[in-house]
């Protein structure tokens, strides 16, 4: 029994070192060479061919865009949209930069070779209809550049594209300041004299993502997700896109693409049945996207078929009012449960309190406290306990050191005479670990703290302390605390734990610093608690020998 602290505090020792290990960099770059992809008439997603069917899947880039860009800026985006199929490449987020304090902007459509990210939409002809614009289908644009300028809220380009007979179609994009979600209607326009039949489809073409950093540590989920009414979220990784394709149909639901803080979902009509889809296609490149029942559009009638992309920031609250479960792609492993009250929290008292996220994290640490202080309290005092016992166990360890058994024996005599509970103490330690790692990925995938300062020397909670001044302070605070806590009566035990806080110091030294913050004020507010209450049932009493 007298063992149970010390083997919790070794878990916590491994959990932090598998933390450690799992701060490794995302995957590597990937050069490949990009291919258009879309669906075939049945809805199965396959590479298509030009107008005389000829495959272009591996025709390299520079082959087949030799069209006409069109630049896009407004208050949140840089785009460009090529009028072969409308697709969207090139997109930059202008809030939000590589470096803090450079001018790079993160950029997530991207059109290069090693960094293909595309998003492609278009419509599926069925049957004998006559076929309308696919994302490899050549569009026309009034013009090679838009802007949302100064009192405008929205932002619309068109794209048009006519057979000559009647038949008629416009892909338009809307953009609405402040929001990183774009609209897109697919209008079908039919003056002909027969009906057209055919669905619309949305998807997401890349190779594994890379944020290009190397050796900084950071393990963050990229790849595809979807979600759906039956399964709810559901990560469908590079790899299982490759062993297996996805198919799959759900009412609403959407699919998407994430990396460490950011999203790129396409999010169909949340009535509507949507058939949803992975491939693997050739030289390490996926596709994840979606297609719509078929729709019929009558002789002199119209239609719109409607979809949204989000692109951007994984914000919470703005993704909640985006599309059910989309937040969800802020990821906290297993801990959700636990981590999405801590990030209600933490944002609360940004936004009602205190306007910094160090000082948030700082009252969150608070909370957590005061909520279990009562359990803290009563496994102080059982540790406090312990302390007064730590001579007498001591004198038991010397008159039966040799005999294991009866040392045990006389150990728990002593424990109920002293009415004092070994595992008692262990209490703190057994709540804190689970808290400890939903801190860890609320403070990892918490978009909102990236590149946010807190005071003096620490410019962005979200990177190492610069001149790693709080996991020293940690450490510190690690040694004050165990001095608290009575010893281990096995010498070696003893000597393993007094390596704790030199250990914990060097784990915490390249970990985030508002993680390190987090431990820092925990460590500080349970010595304050624990130095009380000690010395209140202690006291100056001499310990009995």
């Amino acid at each position: 029994m007298e063992n149970i602290r010390f083997v919790l505090i070794v878990i916590l020792a491994m959990i932090s070192l598998m933390l450690w290990e799992a701060w490794q960099a995302d995957y590597g770059p990937q050069p490949e060479v990009p291919m258009q992809t879309a669906i075939d008439a049945n809805g199965n997603p396959i590479n298509i061919g030009t107008e005389n069917n000829q495959d272009t899947s591996e025709l390299p880039l520079s082959e087949v865009v030799a069209n006409n860009i069109i630049s896009v800026n407004t208050d949140v985006y840089q785009l460009e949209i090529d009028t072969q199929g409308g697709t969207l490449r090139n997109l930059d987020l202008l809030d939000y930069t590589v470096v803090k304090g450079e001018e790079q902007k993160i950029r997530l459509f991207d059109s290069s070779t090693e960094k293909l990210f595309l998003g492609q939409s278009g419509l599926l002809t069925s049957g004998k209809s006559v076929k309308l614009p696919n994302h490899n289908s050549e569009l026309s644009s009034a013009k090679t550049s838009y802007e949302l300028k100064a009192g405008e809220n929205i932002l619309t380009v068109p794209l048009t594209w006519t057979d000559g007979n009647g038949l008629n179609y416009t892909k338009t994009y809307t953009i609405t300041r402040g929001s990183y979600v774009i609209g897109l209607d697919q209008k079908i326009d039919n003056q002909s004299a027969n009906d057209w039949t055919g669905r619309q489809y949305t998807q997401l073409l890349r190779v594994p993502h890379s944020d290009g950093k190397g050796n900084t540590f950071i393990r963050t989920y990229s790849g595809a997700v979807v979600y759906t009414e039956e399964d709810k979220y559901q990560k469908i990784d590079f790899d299982d896109m490759a062993e297996e394709d996805l198919k799959t149909k759900t009412i609403g639901g959407w699919s998407a693409m994430i990396q460490h803080y950011f999203a790129t979902a396409w999010v169909p009509p949340a009535a509507d049945e949507e058939h949803y889809f992975t491939k693997e296609l050739s030289n390490s490149r996926f596709v994840i996207g979606s297609y719509s029942n078929p729709t019929t559009v009558a002789a002199n009638t119209s239609a719109v078929l409607s979809s949204q992309l989000f692109i951007g920031p994984k914000i919470q609250p703005m993704m909640e009012a985006v599309a059910p479960g989309l937040e969800l792609t802020v990821d906290y492993s297993w801990l959700t449960i636990i981590g999405k009250p801590i990030y209600a929290l933490l944002n609360w008292i940004h936004d009602n309190v205190v306007n910094n996220w160090g000082f948030s994290i700082m009252g969150v640490t608070l909370c957590i406290k005061a909520l279990f202080f009562p359990l803290s309290a009563a496994s102080y005092k059982s540790m406090a306990k312990m302390r007064k016992l730590q001579p007498r166990l001591a004198q038991l360890k010397e008159s039966y050191g040799d005999d294991r058994q009866r040392f045990n024996e006389e150990m728990m005599s002593l424990y109920r005479k002293e009415k004092v509970n070994p595992m008692g103490g262990c209490l703190p330690i057994m709540v804190q670990i689970p808290v400890f790692i939903s801190l860890y990925w609320v403070l990892i995938e918490t978009v909102e703290l990236r590149q946010a300062p807190f005071l003096l020397w620490v410019h962005d909670l979200s990177a190492k302390d610069p001149f790693f001044v709080l996991p020293v302070v940690m450490g510190i605070t690690m040694f004050l605390q165990q001095r608290l806590n009575p010893a281990p009566v096995d010498p070696l035990q003893a000597k393993i734990m007094r390596m704790f806080p030199i250990v914990f110091t060097v784990f915490f030294l390249f970990f985030p610093a508002g993680l390190v913050l987090y431990w820092v004020t925990n460590n500080t507010l349970s010595i304050m608690q624990q130095w009380y209450i000690t010395n209140k049932i202690v006291g100056k009493e001499p310990e009995k020998t």
